[in-house]
């Protein structure tokens, strides 16, 4: 069988479940095009042990947080899972982490922390520390914090060197991600064809007249909101046009 166009809209890894494979990735190199390695985005991420242990009794609380991973920051919901951590704000992080990068988590991304928590002690010197995180924090997350990190205390009777060590770890809170539930709840797939190889307006094969890749098996990834829906309409309309 002989066509004079063939577009690839095949997809990528992502919920395979729902029927997805490498198909378009192994077509694309059966013709010879670089198919850049390939990872799930837009993906929970998944924790172990102690971080594991800690917190999964929280599944299904959610707070708004600021998630950042290799210059790459977002601020919205993070959601308790009893695997690790979703949520917003994780799903969209998750596109720039990699297994060993730093995660860093700000459970109070619109609060000074240290301003705040020195102004706590100040005016609510009896008030317990978990009363305290409970104004900015979920309460059961609030307690959880106190039992495990910081005692239950009076506000009165942690020092400065105490305080900013909450502080610290409310900016900075030290979860460590163990990897992430993959492609089998991954919204998207990162990595595929190269871009490189096909042309900006038609994605036709720079290698193979006739030939069209689009949507998701393309190395093009959008952040949550529509955007890879849109990337994989306008790719196949742009396609569309000229086959």
């Amino acid at each position: 069988m002989t066509t004079e166009a063939l577009v690839i809209a095949s997809g990528g890894l992502s919920i395979p479940r729902m029927g997805a494979t490498g198909f378009g990735y192994r077509i694309a190199e059966q013709f010879g095009h670089r198919v850049l390695p390939t990872r799930a985005g837009l993906v929970p991420f998944t924790t172990s042990g102690k971080h594991l242990e800690r917190w999964s009794e929280l599944s299904g609380l959610s707070l708004p947080v600021r998630a950042e991973c290799n210059a790459a920051s977002f601020s919205n919901a993070m959601l308790f899972t009893h695997r690790g951590l979703s949520g917003p704000a994780m799903l969209q992080v998750s596109s720039y982490w990699q297994p060993g990068d730093d995660l860093r988590i700000n459970l109070l991304p619109d609060i000074d922390a240290q301003e705040w928590i020195t102004s706590q002690r100040q005016q609510r010197p009896d008030a317990a520390l978990h009363n305290v995180l409970a104004d900015v924090l979920p309460r059961r997350f609030a307690q959880r914090i106190g039992d495990l990190e910081f005692g239950e205390r009076p506000m009165r009777q942690y020092d400065p060197p105490q305080l900013k060590r909450i502080a610290d770890y409310l900016s900075r809170w030290p979860i460590v991600a163990s990897g992430t539930e993959g492609y089998r709840t991954a919204e998207v797939t990162l990595g595929g064809v190269d871009t490189d190889e096909l042309s900006s307006t038609t994605f036709e094969s720079k290698r193979v007249p006739g030939l069209h890749f689009i949507g998701e098996v393309v190395d093009v990834t959008g952040w949550l909101g529509g955007y890879n829906f849109q990337w994989a309409w306008a790719s196949g309309h742009a396609a569309g046009e000229v086959c």
